[in-house]
């Protein structure tokens, strides 16, 4: 896929960037450019960018608010407007909302819990760039490891939320107490996608699973033109 070009954003805590960055490459054949957050600009004629999971600046104040005010998410939110594919994988997805790029925020799991296991999800919209290559109603299984993976919005966001169809990934069961079990969320251009599973996590067979591997097929595929 040659000419592809995907930066992944290392925040201070961040501990999955390396396996995001790996995932990319094993995908793409292109190494991705590794960015730190306090970089003020992006490189130049990016495709995709990622956001990582772990713990940013520690998760001591709201999971992911420090890390939104990092130098380069300003960079990120003005690619994120000019189209640019973004994804936030756990952390990450708390980044992305904490940021504004996608509505209502992650709160504590039910029970207080860290949750650390593989989960079922469903697919609900699969006319995504980063969800195309799976079917409808599609189940399927990825690992979570995650403290503050509640989604949290009020009723009349999850109502538009759900009637644009910008749920991507639903949990099959309770996992965290997530609204509707929102797993995944889409923006509404629906080049901004956040989820709590990993999906870098299940690429391949020796990982346990591979079914996150086609969400990675998918996003690049349609950018490269594969």
């Amino acid at each position: 896929m040659s000419g592809f070009r995907a930066a992944v954003i290392t925040f201070p805590g961040s501990n999955c960037d390396r396996d995001l960055a790996d995932a990319l490459e094993k995908i793409s054949g292109a190494a991705p450019l590794r960015v730190w957050h306090g970089d003020a600009a992006l490189p130049e004629r990016l495709d995709f960018i990622a956001l990582p999971g772990g713990f940013s600046y520690g998760d001591y104040l709201r999971s992911g608010a420090m890390a939104a005010r990092s130098p380069i998410m300003r960079a990120v939110v003005a690619a994120a407007a000019a189209g640019v594919p973004v994804i936030g994988v756990c952390n990450g997805f708390q980044v992305l909302t904490e940021s504004g790029l996608l509505p209502g925020a992650l709160m504590r799991n039910a029970g207080i819990r860290f949750v650390c296991r593989t989960v079922a999800l469903t697919v609900e919209n699969s006319q995504s760039l980063f969800t195309a290559g799976y079917a409808a109603g599609e189940r399927i299984a990825l690992p979570v490891a995650h403290h503050d993976g509640n989604y949290f919005a009020d009723e009349a966001t999850l109502d538009r939320i759900e009637g644009e169809g910008r749920t991507a990934l639903r949990y099959a069961e309770d996992v965290n107490g997530s609204a509707r079990g929102i797993a995944g969320l889409l923006n509404a251009a629906g080049n901004v996608l956040g989820m709590m599973p990993h999906p870098e996590r299940a690429i391949e067979a020796a990982h346990g699973g591979s079914d996150g591997r086609r969400l990675f097929e998918s996003a690049i595929g349609s950018l490269v033109g594969a």
